[in-house]
């Protein structure tokens, strides 16, 4: 049996792959998510078309990452996904019911005339929109912190609706909206990248916006939180990452400004990984805040070690695949149907 333990610190290991994986997770299949979220305010049907056809290549790919969020928690983290997963019941089966309808709308809108097109137009969207709200729903609930009655869910089935995390939910339509319309920028021409790039210069504003909000209530959600970002030496070490993302901010609104293709998606990408860190810093160290740590929650360390053996073998894999996948599908999309 593998057994890394003296060696390693593995549920502290396992915590990391699980959150690069969710980040990967909100990042890919964010920007595509986005794209949906834009999809019925684009001009006309060829940029539609371009739309859609820009992020065909990937669109199923980017959610298997989700897979490994959710299937690595219940694997290295059991405890965590016995009381996470009731808690957040509704919200999570509404989004899969949304990206389930964002599936279909891909498969029929490419074979579809007349007005069934309009149909899938909006399925396509609204699926979209609303995986993205729910998703910004759980973060807020999950930042927020989960009841916990000794080794279970000890709320009701509605605590996950809160005013903060309907903010969040919002928020998050509009920082997916925001990689959306970057990814267009850099993936088409003409009207649509000049009505792309439109969007980014008025969706920016609202990322901006909420992400002072989050900044602003997260720390008065807890007293541990608080502390952590303003009490001295603290503020002086953390202050680089407000800096920088405000100057995040100001780089995107002058590639914009400058007309660049490349930089306003890249520039987007660092505004969500610097709020990505933002909040693991924040809650640190718990996998269920404010109750349960990343230890508390592990499963047996020679499990973590035998599954640690499998993720070390095929996830560089996965990373090469999807990266050679974003080669072969680089370039500019068309108006061409080539699903």
């Amino acid at each position: 049996m593998f057994d890394f333990s003296p060696f390693l610190d593995l549920p502290l290991l396992w915590g990391g792959i699980i959150a690069v994986g969710i980040f990967l997770y909100v990042l890919l299949d964010g920007f595509d998510l986005g794209v949906g979220i834009l999809f019925p305010f684009a001009p006309t049907d060829s940029c539609r078309t371009r739309m859609m056809s820009s992020i065909a290549p990937f669109w199923d790919g980017n959610e298997t990452w989700l897979v490994l969020g959710g299937g690595g928690l219940f694997a290295a983290f059991p405890l965590a996904y016995a009381i996470l997963l009731p808690a957040f019941y509704i919200p999570l089966i509404l989004m899969l019911l949304g990206l389930i309808f964002r599936g279909v709308a891909f498969e029929f809108r490419f074979k579809s005339k007349g007005y069934m097109v309009k149909v899938w137009d909006y399925a396509f969207h609204f699926g979209s929109l609303t995986a993205a709200f729910c998703q910004g729903l759980v973060l807020g609930a999950f930042v927020e912190g989960v009841k916990v009655n000794g080794r279970s869910f000890g709320g009701g089935s509605f605590d996950w609706l809160s005013s903060f995390s309907v903010m969040t939910g919002i928020a998050l339509i509009f920082g997916y909206a925001l990689l959306g319309a970057t990814w267009t920028i850099m993936k088409t021409e003409n009207q649509t990248q000049n009505w792309a790039r439109k969007v980014a210069f008025y969706v920016s504003l609202y990322v901006a916006l909420f992400m002072v909000l989050v900044s602003l209530w997260v720390p008065f959600l807890n007293e541990t939180i608080f502390w952590r970002w303003f009490k001295m030496p603290n503020l002086l070490y953390l202050s680089p990452i407000p800096l920088l993302t405000a100057g995040a901010f100001l780089s995107l609104y002058i590639s914009l400004k400058l007309k660049k293709e490349v930089a306003p998606f890249l520039l987007s990408i660092s505004l969500f990984v610097l709020g990505y860190i933002g909040l693991a810093i924040s809650l640190w160290p718990w996998i269920i805040p404010y109750q349960v740590s990343l230890w508390d929650a592990a499963a047996d360390r020679k499990s973590l070690s035998l599954m640690l053996v499998g993720v070390s073998i095929f996830l560089p894999f996965v990373l090469a695949y999807t990266a050679y996948c974003y080669y072969i599908f680089r370039g500019k999309s068309n108006s061409e149907i080539m699903y």
